[in-house]
């Protein structure tokens, strides 16, 4: 029988789920920070005829007020319905895909000798302890520092190396090598480029190259335009006139100092413990990134977008920060005036949508203004015991527990607590602090928080003392005496991630101490 190749039409009725530009647009809103969103309002009032900037002291019989409500809203978080579910409305779009927010450490870790390194435990013993590259370096300025020109703009490096390179060398070969160098330093203030590259870009000869090089490295700040960490540190205590045989030894093996094999140092350096110690002090003082003091951005307060405070009656109050919410209002007088006024049906269409817009805006703006204070207060609701009590009574909390309490989708949780903020008595905190991981407990007690863990085990080694260091072990039998079913790798795992060395190390590191100490 044969086949009928023949074209046709059917018709198929399906679902889909389309972007619209306005789910886009409330999507956007939602994770923005309130310097992002008031950089978007302000864009929106320039194209928008129909929408204005709201004013305190001014009444607006006939306009919409967008986030108004939501602005004088407040929860008491010790009312257990105090965030009821809302309705499919508040969430704006679920996700395949979304962050997560459980984890996330408190500590911030000290600065390593690699400039390339992004984080690496502190090179020097515990007598030592402190930030290595926040005192005063070779250069004489704090490293950490920003330069400032006469007009109190920061200056960026290349400014400040040409113009010291039109002071110091002659115009002519010379100058134009050392400009052309200024060009190839990264942002730590480092020649990464190889010799043999340089002088055939250049077409130049290697004597001429490093001769020029050896000029530039006595440029301020003292150490740019080294090869390398030892070499820049070099520069910088040549500069201060303590590069001697023991400290370019020492130099000579920094991975030792990173490792913090003090008994090996003192044996390759030929010098004792407290002369040890004293060099090592010395090299914490250097500035390893001589570069970073410049190019540098200026700082940004962070503002709250959350403010929560005790309530006299028990618990906490939770309120949206005014200072951040921006009041946009609908103009109505001026779309009724205008469409009277329009003869042409481009321009009715025109007003038409500039007002669908309008109150699209003023409706995303109050429903990001209502999730991010229903998702706080829910936060606030199971975080209770960490604002009254501290770190250590933080409790396991996920995007999914936030989501299932409210009724919305986990992206949308984690939208909102993206780069938004909560002030309360403990400080400033980023919402999605407040998330951690469970720590299953022994004797089917209740679960612990990851961070709560990582915050006690901080503590235990900070109190332990050169003959009672703790083994990972010895943490974990302590951890489970306590009610905390935890395993020895969790336990070093945490500990790496705290940039806390081993007990072995540890132990090294206090026996040095105290044979320095006496």
């Amino acid at each position: 029988m044969p086949i009928s190749l023949a074209p046709r039409l059917d018709l198929r009725p399906t679902q889909t789920l389309i972007m619209t530009p306005q789910l886009m647009q409330a999507i956007k809103l939602l994770q923005l920070t309130n310097l992002e969103l008031s950089a978007v309002i302000d864009r929106e009032l320039e194209e928008n005829p129909l929408l204005e900037r709201a004013d305190s002291d001014t009444d607006h019989a006939d306009a919409d007020d967008g986030g108004g409500a939501a602005e004088r809203a407040s929860v008491d978080a010790s009312d257990p319905g105090a965030a009821d579910a809302s309705d499919a409305s508040d969430e704006i779009a679920p996700a395949d895909r979304f962050e997560d927010a459980s984890g996330g450490d408190m500590d911030v870790p000290v600065s390593a000798l690699d400039p390339d390194a992004p984080a690496v435990a502190d090179v020097a013993p515990e007598a030592l302890a402190g930030d290595p590259w926040r005192t005063v370096g070779a250069g004489g300025s704090r490293p950490d520092e920003p330069v400032e020109t006469a007009d109190g703009q920061s200056a960026t490096l290349r400014d400040h190396l040409i113009e010291q390179i039109s002071l110091g060398f002659e115009p002519g070969v010379e100058r134009t090598v050392a400009l052309y160098l200024v060009d190839c330093l990264d942002a730590a203030g480092y020649l990464r480029d190889e010799g043999d590259d340089l002088c055939r870009r250049l077409g130049i000869a290697p004597a001429l190259l490093d001769a020029v090089i050896a000029r530039c490295q006595r440029l301020d700040p003292v150490g740019v335009f080294a090869r390398d960490l030892t070499e820049c540190l070099s520069l910088q205590l040549a500069e201060a006139g303590r590069l001697d045989p023991p400290m370019t030894r020492l130099l000579d093996n920094l991975e030792r100092v990173a490792r913090r094999d003090f008994i090996g140092l003192e044996r390759a350096c030929g010098v004792s413990g407290a002369r040890l110690a004293e060099m090592l002090g010395g090299l914490k003082a250097l500035d390893p990134r001589p570069g970073h003091r410049f190019d540098t951005e200026p700082v940004r307060a962070v503002v709250p977008d959350v403010l929560v405070t005790p309530d006299p009656e028990g618990g906490f109050r939770v309120e949206l920060n005014a200072d951040t919410l921006p009041r946009v209002l609908v103009n109505r007088g001026i779309y009724q005036t205008a469409v009277r006024a329009a003869r042409k049906p481009d321009d009715r269409t025109y007003l038409s949508e500039r007002l669908q817009a309008a109150n699209w805006l003023v409706k995303s703006l109050d429903q990001r203004a209502s999730t991010i204070l229903k998702v706080a207060a829910v936060i606030v609701e199971q975080q209770a015991g960490f604002l009254e009590h501290g770190v250590s009574h933080l409790k396991p909390l996920t995007l999914k527990m936030v989501a299932d309490e409210i009724g919305i989708h986990e992206s949308t949780v984690s939208r909102v607590t993206s780069n938004k903020y909560l002030a309360c008595a403990r400080g400033l905190f980023e919402l999605k602090t407040f998330f951690s991981a469970s720590i299953p407990a022994s004797y089917g007690a209740e679960a612990h928080s990851a961070a709560a863990v990582r915050h006690r085990i901080r503590r235990m080694i900070d109190g332990e003392g050169a003959e009672s260091v703790l083994s990972d072990d010895a943490i974990v039998k302590q951890l489970r005496e306590d009610g905390v079913d935890i395993a020895r790798r969790t336990v070093a795992k945490y500990r790496e991630a705290m940039h806390i060395p081993s007990s072995v190390q540890r132990r090294r590191e206090k026996q040095h101490a105290l044979r320095t100490a006496r």
